[in-house]
């Protein structure tokens, strides 16, 4: 096995990672197609398995809870048992619950489908990731494949916009989870040929087990709370019982944590300003565009009267400027650093969600809305590609698959927030003033997430260099660690 030596001395640059990254390229276009495509066929889904519309949701939430619970401990499992391998393992479960979603005869065969798929895309994701910052040195080559990763996002986006509507129209809604299998078929023969194998030759066979089922659980539940709180109430004794829950094992996995020889999330990975700052600012963008997201889909298609297809046609200029924001972040983020970048995301993002509220107030100003996705989406790809370059930047080879699950989890909480945050405003200013009413005051929260995201970056993210946990190095079977020099 050609596994590279994570204890000190690095791998040289595997030749083949350009190839590489666009076969992890398409794991995370697929992981992004499938979610928006199956958000264009919900409505067709349902009335095709005579689901309710709380039991429709959970098409989507299904798969929400379970990636957004398991990524941690599919990205520490990455570390411990072989990057290559549990991508692989991944994407095999993917194809499965594809033909299984695609083949689901009733509503509950269907959200269990999606539960399972929410398992793979925790095993792809975060070890996708890993992989990459593991084959690209850190600097100007790793800004360069972060940025395309995030612009493959935008693709995926704007395909799901333009190909869901279409899909179910054309062959129904099946055709959204059987157009995986082929991808994934593809993917499965070309792991093995492009994709040297990686984990942590140090890790001890003895595992976190009490650490991996106390977070998992919390995250679990905060990502269940966050799904149903629009509908039960956020003060509701359900949504408040189950977020103490879940800060309870919160609480918990960090007492573990703390005294654990072979911690699931070492603590002095949180020493990193860098880390948790890119994981902080990626909540809070994530938060904004999900959040926006969600307010545009409902805005187009119901006072503007779109299809489904109108829509993602009106909406496909914020995905794509994504896609050419993240590759001027790239080059921007190597000569200015983290935090000029971030601050120029978060202020583009902001003024997006206002120019959008402006348009809402001016009657849905088709030339109001285009500018306004416009801006926002430049602001997303700068964003995704600075949180993320920030989050791993110096990751220490041996947690590269559990740095990644933990800027995959910041995505997955983000967006929870966002649309939980988002519908409650369009609810409860609809309910008010009308079913129009609340979209202006929904782009607006928007951009009062960036706010707050633009403190956090001015706050913890740096110029060009960071102490990162790379520097930590830990002393074998401990986890105690000591400064080493930094170039």
């Amino acid at each position: 096995m050609d596994t590279a030596q994570l204890a000190g001395t690095a791998a040289p640059p595997d030749s083949r990672r350009w190839w590489a990254l666009v076969l992890l390229c398409t794991a995370n276009f697929m992981v992004i197609l499938d979610t928006q495509i199956v958000i264009l066929a919900l409505p067709t889904i349902g009335a095709d398995l005579r689901l309710a519309p709380s039991s429709a949701q959970w098409v989507l939430s299904a798969n929400l809870v379970t990636f957004g619970g398991l990524l941690l401990l599919g990205g520490r499992a990455a570390d411990l048992l072989g990057r290559r391998r549990m991508f692989f393992v991944g994407t095999v479960l993917f194809l499965l619950v594809s033909l299984a979603s695609g083949f689901a005869w009733n509503g509950e065969v269907l959200i269990a489908a999606r539960a399972v798929h929410g398992l793979s895309a925790a095993l792809m994701a975060p070890t996708a990731l890993s992989i990459l910052t593991s084959m690209f040195p850190e600097g100007r080559e790793r800004h360069l494949a972060l940025a395309g990763w995030a612009g493959i996002a935008g693709v995926g986006a704007t395909v799901g916009l333009l190909i869901g509507g279409w899909l179910t129209s054309s062959f129904g809604w099946p055709a959204v989870f059987f157009v995986n299998v082929p991808v994934a078929l593809l993917m499965l023969a070309l792991i093995p040929v492009l994709l040297r194998e990686s984990r942590d030759l140090n890790a001890t066979r003895t595992y976190d087990v009490a650490g991996a089922v106390t977070s998992t659980a919390a995250l679990v539940l905060v990502i269940y709370a966050l799904v149903t709180a629009p509908a039960e109430g956020w003060l509701s004794v359900q949504t408040l019982s189950t977020a103490a829950a879940a800060i309870v094992l919160a609480l918990v996995f960090v007492a573990i944590e703390a005294r654990s020889s072979v911690p699931l999330l070492p603590l002095r990975l949180l020493r990193s300003a860098s880390l948790v700052g890119g994981n902080l600012v990626m909540v809070t963008m994530i938060m904004c565009a999900f959040g926006m997201s969600l307010a545009i889909a409902q805005y187009t298609q119901g006072p503007l009267g779109d299809t489904a297809l109108e829509s993602g046609i009106r909406q496909s200029i914020m995905p794509l400027m994504a896609l050419v924001g993240s590759y001027a972040g790239q080059s921007f983020i190597t000569r200015y650093g983290f935090r000029p970048v971030a601050a120029i995301c978060l202020v583009l993002l902001g003024a997006g969600s206002l120019l959008l509220a402006q348009a809402v107030a001016a009657g849905g100003s088709s030339v109001g809305l285009f500018i306004g996705l416009f801006v926002f989406g430049t602001g997303l790809g700068l964003g995704t590609v600075a949180a993320s370059a920030a989050a791993l930047a110096g990751v220490a080879e041996t947690d590269l698959g559990l740095a990644s699950g933990m800027n995959t989890a910041s995505q997955q909480i983000g967006g929870g927030l966002g649309i939980a945050i988002v519908s409650t405003v369009l609810v409860s200013f609809s309910a008010d003033g009308g079913p129009a009413a609340g979209f202006r005051p929904a782009f607006v929260t928007c951009a009062i997430f960036t706010a707050l995201g633009l403190v956090i970056a001015i706050a913890l993210l740096g110029g060009r260099r960071q102490v990162a946990p790379a520097e930590l190095a830990t002393v074998p079977g401990t986890d105690r660690a000591i400064r080493t020099p930094s170039n």
